[in-house]
C-alpha cells in the first residue's frame, strides 16, 4: 500500500467552543465542520500543556514537555534557544523515511539556526519564529526591541501588507500543487497563528459577522480565514488526487486567552474573546478550559467517517500514530505518546490510563473519569481557593464542583502517582 500523506492544521489559542462542530453560535467553520463529518471528532482531546510552546514540542516529539526541556513560552527575540536537535521530532523521521516536509506558518521553538525548522527535518519553511506577529507588518512586538520575522528557509523575507492567514494558505496551496507529480509522500505542517492576538482581520471576513459586537466579531474572522484556509487546501488535495489517502490533523496548541488584548473585561463569566465552551480555565490553567483542545483526525481511505470519540487522546500520541500508519518503527522507551490506532479504526479504548501536566507550580493527572488539580489557576494570573481540586468529568466536565474531601483515598492515591510522575520528567 502507498504510504498516506500527512497534514496538521494547529490553530493558536483556539478554544473548545470556538467550531461550529463543537457548538459555536457565533463562528461558521463549514470546512473543518466538514473534515469532521468525514473522518473522527474528539471529545476528550487534549494538549499537553496549556501554552503554546511546551504544547508544539509535544506534538512534534511524542514527548511530555518537561522531557524536551521547552515547558516554559519560548523567547522570541533573536538568538533565543528552543528545542534542541537531539530531540527526534515528526519532520525529521519522516524525513529519513523518504517523506518530503514543508512547514509554513508558526515555529515557537527557537530561532538559533540550530533549533529553527530546517534543524529538525523540514525540507521547506516559510513563516516566523517567535509567538506572534502583526499579521500585516509581521513585526514581533512582545519583546523589545520589535523585529522583523518572516523567514523563507534561512532567508529573511518581506510580504509587508498581505495578512498572514492568508499566505501561510497559498504557500501549502502551492505546495500541494507542486507534489501532483511526486510518487514521494508528504508531511505539511501547518501552524496558523489565529487567532492568536493581534486582532486582526481582513474586511471580508469582519464583514460575515457584522450582526457580533466587535470583539466578537473579530474573534469570528479570523476563525473563519483560517477555515477558508483550510478548505482551499483540503481543495487543492482533491485536484491533485491525494485528498483520500492524506491524514489530516487539526487542532489548537492550547485553550483561548483570557489577556486583555483580546478585548474582555477581565471576569470568567463575560469573557468574549475565545470560548473554552463549558470548560473552567483559559490558556496558562491546568483545568479543561486551559487543556481540552477541538480535534479532528480525518482519512477517509484509512480512518471510517462520521465518528465521535469519547475517549482520552493527546497531542503527543500523533508522532505514534503517524509512525504507525506510515509503517516506520519507532523506539516506544524515547517517547511518551502511545498510538491511537485501534481507537480510531476499531473503536478501541483509549491508550492511557493516566495523563499528566505541569505548568508553573501547577500539576494536574486525569485518571478515567477523574481530574485532580493542584495549585490550579484560571490563566496565567487567578489562583483558585481549592488547592487540592478533585472533580468528576463525567458528572461535572465544567470542574465546578470540588469532591476532595469525600474521596480522600483517590486524593492521596492521584497526588502519589502525579508526583513520582513529576519527579521523573523534570
Amino acid at each position: 500500500m502507498t504510504k498516506p500523506n500527512f497534514i496538521i492544521f494547529y490553530c493558536d489559542d483556539l478554544g473548545y467552543g470556538d467550531l461550529g462542530c463543537y457548538g459555536s453560535e457565533h463562528v461558521k467553520t463549514p470546512n473543518i465542520d466538514k473534515l469532521a463529518e468525514e473522518g473522527i471528532r474528539f471529545t476528550n482531546w487534549y494538549s499537553n500543556s496549556p501554552v503554546c510552546s511546551p504544547s508544539r514540542a509535544s506534538l512534534l516529539t511524542g514527548k511530555y514537555p518537561a522531557r524536551t526541556e521547552v515547558d516554559q513560552i519560548l523567547s522570541g527575540k533573536r538568538g533565543a534557544a528552543g528545542l534542541s536537535a537531539d530531540h527526534e521530532t515528526l519532520p525529521s523521521k519522516l524525513k529519513a523515511n523518504g517523506y518530503r516536509t514543508a512547514m509554513f506558518g508558526k515555529w515557537h521553538l527557537g530561532t538559533t539556526p540550530e533549533t529553527r525548522p530546517n534543524a529538525h527535518g523540514f525540507d521547506e519553511f516559510y513563516g516566523f519564529h517567535a509567538g506572534c506577529i502583526d499579521y500585516y507588518s509581521h513585526i514581533f512586538y512582545w519583546e523589545n526591541p520589535p523585529v522583523h520575522d518572516l523567514w523563507h528557509n534561512e532567508e529573511e523575507v518581506w510580504n509587508n501588507g498581505e495578512y498572514m492567514t492568508e499566505l501561510i494558505t497559498e504557500k501549502a496551496v502551492q505546495f500541494i500543487q507542486n507534489e501532483r507529480e511526486q510518487e514521494q509522500p508528504f508531511f505539511l505542517y501547518v501552524p496558523y497563528n489565529a487567532p492568536h492576538y493581534p486582532m486582526h482581520a481582513p474586511e471580508k471576513y469582519m464583514e460575515r459577522f457584522a450582526h457580533l459586537p466587535w470583539d466578537r466579531q473579530v474573534m469570528a474572522a479570523m476563525i473563519s480565514a483560517v477555515d477558508d484556509g483550510v478548505g482551499d487546501i483540503v481543495n487543492a488535495l482533491k485536484r491533485v488526487g491525494k485528498y483520500e489517502d492524506t491524514m489530516i490533523f487539526f487542532s489548537s496548541d492550547n485553550g483561548p486567552s483570557a489577556e486583555v488584548r483580546n478585548w474582555l473585561d477581565g471576569t470568567e463569566d463575560k469573557y468574549y474573546g475565545g470560548s473554552a465552551g463549558i470548560f473552567r480555565g483559559h490558556k496558562g490553567s491546568l483545568f479543561d478550559g486551559g487543556t481540552r483542545e477541538p480535534a479532528i483526525l480525518s482519512c477517509p481511505s484509512l480512518i471510517p467517517g462520521g465518528q465521535v470519540s469519547d475517549e482520552i487522546g493527546v497531542m503527543m500520541d500523533i508522532f505514534p500514530t503517524f509512525m504507525s500508519f506510515a509503517d516506520i518503527s519507532i523506539d516506544k522507551e524515547t517517547i511518551d505518546g502511545d498510538t491511537i490506532v485501534e481507537m480510531i479504526t476499531k473503536n478501541g479504548k483509549s491508550p492511557h490510563d493516566q495523563v499528566f501536566w505541569e505548568y508553573n507550580d501547577q500539576l494536574a493527572v486525569r485518571q478515567g473519569k477523574w481530574k485532580l488539580v493542584l495549585n490550579g489557576k484560571l490563566d496565567f494570573e487567578k489562583v483558585v481557593e481549592d488547592t487540592v481540586h478533585l472533580s468528576n468529568l463525567e458528572e461535572d466536565p465544567s470542574e465546578r464542583n470540588n469532591l476532595a474531601a469525600q474521596y480522600p483515598e483517590l486524593v492521596a492515591q492521584m497526588k502519589a502517582d502525579l508526583h513520582e510522575w513529576y519527579e521523573s520528567v523534570k
